[in-house]
């Protein structure tokens, strides 16, 4: 599917003509007359009227699979395209989708509007039975607020948002581009929604690439002081059912994280990770981006993942490697130093 259009409505449809001339591209493949298309959509939810991209060889089974009707692709993936979809050939298909995406949808980031009374409710919002609207917060047009819900002074809930039953909202929160389940915590400070470290580059500097995916946090979550959790790019980013995460947290777009996870204070997951269910980070962990971290992993504080992690193992140290290993460098590299006590 393409982007939700409640948070991110479509400036298309575009003809092919001009996205080629957008992406600078070279149109291949069979080419009905007046095509045009709607928007942009990843590579696994788009259809005949959506133009989606490849840039990362992990994702060629996706792209072989897709129902795209277009696809901006370097040349060497070509032959993999699947019938009938029309492909845009570029060497940099990136900075193609960039400039793409960007005409679909070129004002998301001017969605705020602040001013008003206090606090300031949009007509088009509806607030659940029993909940409480601190001072100073804004709910933005179309937003739904479940019942028994409290949201603290000074929040900010976007257009289009979905809140359930029984939330709390902290004091100073930001929510957008969220649809968010019952019974989840968002403590102070914490920015959910917000655009995703995404851009590619140019010979005249970095452009910017929307992010046309939402945020979905499912029931029972609870988010800690400051943490940061970037929208989708085109996938959104998904934060499962009884996840604990801690404050100053950055988690960046297109993650899955399974349930019952719990991530400690600072740590860092990069853009497109999946993390599995059950899953333990100890703090100021860093974790690369694009890698699948399995069901019940457990990964000690300060270490740096760079790669997958299989199911149920417990690892540790930069680079991660299994738990007894990690201890038994540390204390190889303790004798070979003289110090004492080794």
């Amino acid at each position: 599917m393409p982007p939700d259009p409640r948070f991110f409505p479509s400036a298309g449809p575009f003809p092919l003509e001009e996205l080629a001339v957008l992406a600078d591209a070279e149109i291949q493949g069979g080419v009905p007359s007046g095509q045009v298309y709607s928007d942009v959509s990843a590579l696994d939810a788009a259809d005949a009227n959506t133009v989606s991209f490849l840039d990362n060889k992990a994702y060629v089974g996706q792209f072989r699979q897709s129902a795209a009707g277009c696809c901006i692709v370097d040349r060497k993936f070509v032959p993999d395209a699947p019938a009938g979809m029309i492909s845009l050939v570029t060497d940099t298909p990136y900075l193609a989708y960039a400039r793409v995406a960007a005409a679909f949808h070129p004002d998301i980031e001017n969605s705020y509007n602040p001013s008003g009374s206090d606090p300031l409710i949009h007509p088009s919002a509806s607030v659940g039975t029993g909940s409480v609207i601190g001072a100073g917060t804004v709910i933005g047009p179309n937003a739904m607020i479940g019942s028994d819900c409290r949201i603290g002074p000074n929040a900010y809930i976007g257009d289009g948002v979905i809140l359930g039953d029984h939330c709390t909202i902290g004091p100073n929160v930001s929510v957008r581009f969220a649809v968010i389940g019952n019974y989840v915590s968002l403590f102070a400070g914490v920015r959910i929604g917000e655009p995703g470290f995404g851009f590619a580059v140019s010979s005249t500097g970095a452009v910017t690439v929307p992010q046309l995916g939402r945020v979905l946090i499912e029931d029972g979550v609870e988010i800690g002081a400051n943490a940061t959790i970037d929208r989708g790019a085109g996938p959104d980013t998904v934060i499962g059912a009884g996840t604990r995460i801690d404050n100053l947290v950055q988690i960046g777009h297109n993650v899955r994280i399974g349930k019952g996870c719990i991530i400690v204070a600072q740590t860092g997951i990069a853009g497109s990770c999946k993390i599995g269910n059950g899953v333990q980070l100890g703090g100021q962990v860093g974790i690369a981006g694009h890698l699948n971290i399995g069901d019940g992993v457990r990964i000690a504080a300060q270490s740096g993942v760079h790669r997958d992690v299989e199911a149920g193992l417990t690892i540790g140290g930069t680079p991660a490697v299994p738990l007894r290993e990690h201890f038994r460098r540390i204390t190889t590299l303790a004798r070979l130093a003289g110090e004492k006590g080794s």
